[in-house]
């Protein structure tokens, strides 16, 4: 949990299940853009997002990533190529 991998990998999930989640609220009843109801939608999002968000944090271990089956991979150093000479 004190890794940036963590954080970027709980980061992105976090966004993508409040994508999902509005998209899902939005879409269920085929609403127009000025019909769908927005704090509804916004609200069931953020929810989700949090959750999401709380679920990462409770399953994180030392070296495990936001969930309980991944395990963040330290970062492979940079090696520039060998050049011809």
């Amino acid at each position: 949990m004190t890794t940036s991998g963590f954080w970027k990998a709980t980061a992105e999930r976090t966004i993508r299940t409040f994508a999902q989640a509005l998209l899902a609220v939005l879409g269920a009843d085929h609403f127009g853009l000025f019909d769908a109801p927005w704090v509804g939608a916004f609200s069931t999002a953020g929810m989700a997002a949090v959750l999401a968000l709380v679920t990462a944090v409770a399953a994180s271990g030392d070296d495990q990533g936001p969930g309980i089956t991944e395990i963040v991979k330290p970062q492979q150093p940079v090696t520039e190529p060998a050049t011809e000479g």
